[in-house]
């Protein structure tokens, strides 16, 4: 770079000047040898001049590439040994063979050649084996993040533990919104004079800041049943390992001695990375949610719509107002009154209480004068539903109100009024594709809501507490302010439904279920034609026989029973096989597994209340009641169900413990 020899003191262009002027000069001396002389002695000397400025200059460029390389080669040298950023060359086998410094500080000075990858983390030789070129990885209290060079056996570490703390604290300190909800408040102070009333105000209120004071949130209470929480994420977390203590502590609060029922709240969470309107409005939507399986519990909703629960642990209690019967009933009326035509589905393999309830719900649409249509599908039909439907085909004009689901997508319009009973879950609904064809759609069930539900319902009547479909329509009929006469068939049909749903009134029974079965018996429903559908003949009485005799018990008080491989059994012997293990002594809970000729692996789960089946259920993608749940499984064998059932169980039972 310094070499003289090899680089010209002058350009191509300055050399032709000089060369031009050299010719002139000739010329010059020619004509006239005295100017001549005078001009070549100022040539020379400007010539001279320029030799020596350009070497000056170039010596002087020359030596500040020298200093510029000096200091790069040097700034280069300390940046690959002292720079914050970590180097690793490893051969062939995985083993280090060099590290520069900054790399000893993580070891004490220790050194590490010559040790495997595995020594700094064990994801990064699976990651160069997978042609990975990035992987993240802790050491000590640090992380890093490995840019891997496989071809040059180079990786490059970047320390990013600032990083990531940053991306923490952001995530912890993110607000959520909860409601907190006093279920039953106006039930519990309603015969309460004002000293009680101020008591129940100012425990609930007491123990409700000792829980946000203990865990540093804010609390606010803002009418007499309702509060609301400002809560990060960094407490959520604490909250859900905590399995939220507050229901069993607001649970436990005794305010007077005659008190028969206890205190309980629900909680509705929003959380997620969206603004603080839709935070709100998760928040709520988590509280209906919540409200919908029968209060005491807390459901948490995050802005992909994903739904974690806890708690559950108690029966919903029974309302003492039918002011809510009678709103719906007139609500239901209007919406029958402005639509087209009314159609009716109950669920799939539809048992006595959807029959029920569908043929209650289409004397509603014949009291209005609406021609209304029950969605039925004659291939999907159990023993008991059968004697009924062979009832109902001696009636002409019930009958013809039975169509296909091919029939009713022909006669559905736009303003057609769907209405689903015994059901709020799109893929168990009859026929599914009738929900899409029309804008209003009314959901009438009994069963704890669950995290799937049928889109955008226009009306929704779900009471957790009443004991079946059927008692929500019959009240529902009473109050219709033209009511169409119950014939003797559709009024024993809707005490089908509930006594099948109560077990003869013995579970999930209030006051409310003998006033609907006593009204249902004026109209003339007929309890010895209900015995005769509820007939069984003796092959199935043995099949379900030897189901029971394979039962045992877990943890001693649950009993399962399980069928062998190769069995089959159908959904409503299942059902009933656990309803008779749960009246065994010293048992709880139980639990029948079995194949169904569908190929699904069917679960039906039962309790007395002490343990929430709905829960366990609902573990294995099933739903239902705190007392009667269940789930079907797809691709598994009998083994695997057990051991899947086995383990929601033990979950369950040790979040109670904690």
């Amino acid at each position: 770079m310094g070499d003289f020899g090899t680089k010209p003191l002058f350009s191509k262009y300055l050399w032709g000047i000089y060369v031009l002027t050299s010719i002139m000069l000739m010329f010059i001396w020619y004509f006239q040898w005295f100017i001549g002389l005078t001009m070549t002695v100022t040539f020379i000397i400007s010539f001279y001049y320029n030799i020596r400025t350009e070497r000056a200059n170039q010596l002087k460029q020359v030596e500040y590439i020298k200093q510029l390389t000096y200091r790069v080669n040097k700034a280069g040298e300390e940046a690959f040994y002292e720079m914050p950023i970590g180097i690793i060359l490893y051969n062939d086998s995985y083993k280090v063979e060099w590290v520069n410094p900054y790399m000893y500080q993580f070891y004490d000075g220790e050194s590490i050649i010559g040790k495997s990858l595995e020594t700094y983390s064990d994801q990064l030789i699976p990651m160069i084996r997978q042609d990975e070129k990035e992987v993240w990885f802790s050491l000590n209290d640090y992380t890093f993040k490995a840019r891997i060079v496989p071809e040059d056996n180079l990786i490059y570490l970047f320390d990013r533990t600032e990083q990531v703390e940053i991306e923490r604290l952001y995530k912890n300190e993110k607000v959520v919104l909860a409601n907190i909800y006093l279920d039953n408040y106006e039930e519990i102070s309603r015969n309460m004079n004002d000293n009680l009333k101020s008591q129940l105000n100012s425990k609930v209120t007491a123990v409700l800041n000792s829980w946000a004071d203990d865990y540093g949130f804010y609390l606010k209470r803002t009418s007499q049943e309702r509060f609301i929480g400002v809560i990060t994420q960094e407490v959520l977390q604490l909250l859900e390992k905590s399995k939220f203590e507050i229901l069993d502590e607001v649970r436990e609060l005794v305010i007077d001695k005659g008190q028969r029922n206890p205190v309980t709240i629900s909680i509705g969470i929003g959380t997620g990375n969206v603004s603080l309107p839709e935070l709100a409005k998760l928040a709520q939507s988590s509280l209906d949610l919540a409200l919908g399986r029968g209060g005491d519990q807390i459901a948490i909703r995050d802005e992909a719509g994903k739904v974690r629960f806890y708690g559950g642990k108690t029966n919903p209690m029974e309302k003492r107002t039918r002011v809510r019967a009678r709103v719906i009933s007139h609500a239901l009326r209007e919406l029958v009154i402005e639509s087209d035509n009314v159609i009716i589905m109950g669920h799939k393999a539809p048992d006595m209480d959807s029959l029920g309830s569908t043929i209650g719900v289409l004397n509603i649409a014949k009291s209005n004068d609406i021609e209304g249509y029950i969605v039925f599908d004659k291939n999907d039909v159990t023993t008991g539903v059968a004697r009924i439907m062979d009832e109902i085909k001696q009636e002409e004009n019930l009958w013809r109100r039975f169509i296909t689901p091919e029939e009713a997508e022909a006669i559905v319009t736009s303003r057609s009024l769907i209405v689903i009973v015994d059901t709020h879950r799109p893929a168990l609904v009859a026929h599914e594709p009738l929900l899409y064809q029309t804008e209003y759609k009314v959901v009438i069930d009994h069963h704890r809501r669950g995290e799937d539900f049928i889109q955008d319902p226009t009306l929704v009547y779900m009471e957790p507490y009443a004991s079946s479909t059927a008692e929500l329509v019959t009240e529902l009929i009473e109050y219709q302010p033209k009511k169409e006469k119950l014939s003797t068939l559709e009024a024993t049909s809707l005490l089908a439904g509930i006594i099948v749903d109560t077990k003869s009134f013995a579970l999930r029974t209030g006051s409310r279920t003998f006033d609907a079965a006593s009204y249902l018996r004026s109209k003339g429903a007929d309890p010895i034609l209900i015995q005769h559908f509820l007939k069984e003949d003796l092959e199935t009485y043995v099949k379900r026989s030897k189901l029971i005799e394979k039962s045992y018990l877990h943890n001693g008080a649950l009993a399962i029973a399980k069928a062998d491989e190769g069995e089959t059994y159908n959904q409503i012997l299942i059902a009933q096989t656990a309803d008779i293990l749960l009246t065994m002594d010293q048992v709880v809970a139980s639990f029948v597994i079995s194949k169904r000729d569908d190929g699904l692996i069917s679960i039906s789960a039962r309790s007395l209340g002490d343990i929430n089946v709905q829960i366990i259920m609902e573990q294995l993608d099933g739903g239902g009641h705190l007392t009667n749940a269940a789930t079907q499984l797809d691709g598994v064998n009998i083994d695997e169900a057990e051991q899947l059932l086995i383990k929601s169980i033990d979950e369950y039972l040790e979040g109670r413990k904690d």
